[in-house]
């Protein structure tokens, strides 16, 4: 497969992805917006008793290009601006303030991410033709509206000790599910450069759409061909050094990259949920690993697919691997955490008997046929209570945000030039 990035690696664009757990966790992608024969300033949206102009309209697709971030529309654009005007007039009519000193703080906080200075983050983008009050804007309508709905909903969103537990599999209750997108990107000694920009340029995707066309482009896992989109999985499946990066993940969210033996993994949260069955953890996994020469080459690929379809268990490697040396077939019983993240990952997806070709070992030559054997109930806790709770917590707050935004939609007068 040949790496290539999606975009430049500028400095900016990394500075981009430093700042996307202020930023992608709040827009969507976009492009640029047609030039208007009207002048600038004259209104191009109206929103109840606002207006946006096409002023606006131009400066924040200015601001989004200089993010780099693909998958845009000049729908999207809109939107973005309509849905901040509802916003800042829901903020205006509860009477909520948003200090100065905050907005500020915010503006600090977003260019000390890349390591600039605020002055040398405002001059950058001064440059490229982007006002210091579009970004003084953008980031009040963020601050404000987070606060405001946290000042809102809080007290309804906390979960109680019973929540937690359910949400934990205890006391016979629910589970906590999480529904993923994911990019798999192999790495090799001489590809590892190479792989580590491209991962940084595609954890800055932001819409769903726009990763599933990165994974069917970039990822080596086999959920490519839909996408990159895992079925729900419960928590507790994933590795435990794993649990807490996508807990902490907003809907939308793309994770930094994570590293793997042998792969670089980029995820999307599409969703959190409890489920009524419940959702053990594990104190051991038991696996079987059949290493097959010629890594994942067509011809290889081929044979792991025909070896598929010959063993239902992991016993039946035995008599696959018979007459061949010892090292070509590993079968382990061992604790989560101790297991190669990579490996844990693709077992997290599997159920007992099923398979995974999707990794390789020596640097790439050699094919991993990966099957899970079984897994061990334990009632310890892995995941910390604090992180259940704040994943509880933030799912409901996005789902009050999103619910108080869709009716303020609904109630709204829009007119659009």
């Amino acid at each position: 497969m040949q790496l290539r990035p999606v975009f430049s690696t500028s400095r900016l664009s990394r500075w981009a992805k430093a700042a996307a757990p202020v930023v992608l966790a709040a827009i969507a992608a976009f492009t640029a917006v047609p030039a208007p024969a009207q002048s600038p300033f004259s209104p191009a949206i109206r929103v109840n008793q606002d207006i946006v102009t096409w002023y606006e309209l131009d400066q924040r697709m200015q601001f989004l290009q200089l993010l780099r971030i693909p998958g845009s529309t000049d729908e999207e654009v809109r939107q973005s601006l309509i849905d901040d005007s509802l916003r800042m007039q829901a903020l205006r009519d509860a009477g909520f303030e948003i200090a100065p000193e905050d907005v500020q703080q915010g503006i600090d906080d977003f260019a000390a991410r890349g390591r600039f200075s605020t002055d040398e983050f405002l001059q950058i983008l001064g440059d490229a033709g982007i006002a210091p009050e579009t970004v003084r804007d953008f980031i009040r309508v963020q601050i404000g509206w987070r606060d405001y709905i946290s000042a809102r909903f809080i007290s309804r969103a906390r979960p109680t000790d019973e929540e937690i537990d359910r949400a934990m599999g205890q006391a016979g209750g629910s589970g906590l599910q999480v529904l993923l997108s994911e990019i798999i990107i192999p790495v090799t000694p001489q590809t590892l450069e190479q792989a580590e920009a491209l991962a940084e340029e595609l954890s800055l995707i932001e819409g769903f759409d726009a990763f599933s066309e990165a994974a069917e482009q970039y990822s080596a896992a086999d959920t490519r061909t839909n996408g990159g989109r895992l079925d729900w999985l419960p928590l507790n499946n994933l590795p435990p050094a794993l649990q807490p990066v996508i807990l902490s993940l907003n809907k939308g969210e793309v994770s930094a990259p994570l590293t793997l033996p042998n792969a670089i993994a980029i995820f999307q949260m599409r969703g959190v949920r409890e489920v009524a069955a419940g959702a053990p953890r594990y104190s051991q996994i038991d696996y079987a690993a059949y290493y097959m020469a010629g890594g994942r080459s067509p011809e290889t690929l081929k044979s792991a697919a025909e070896l598929a379809a010959r063993v239902d268990t992991c016993d039946d490697l035995y008599g696959v691997a018979k007459g061949q040396p010892p090292q070509v077939l590993d079968r382990v019983s061992a604790k989560p955490g101790e297991i190669p993240r990579d490996i844990a990952l693709e077992l997290s997806k599997l159920d007992p008997g099923e398979i995974s070709t999707a990794l390789t070992r020596n640097n790439g030559q050699t094919l991993m046929f990966l099957m899970l054997c079984g897994r061990t109930r334990d009632l310890g806790e892995d995941t910390s209570r604090q992180d259940v709770a704040n994943a509880l917590t933030n799912q409901r707050l996005q789902a009050f945000a999103e619910s108080l935004l869709e009716q303020l939609r609904a109630d709204a007068v829009i007119i659009e030039q």
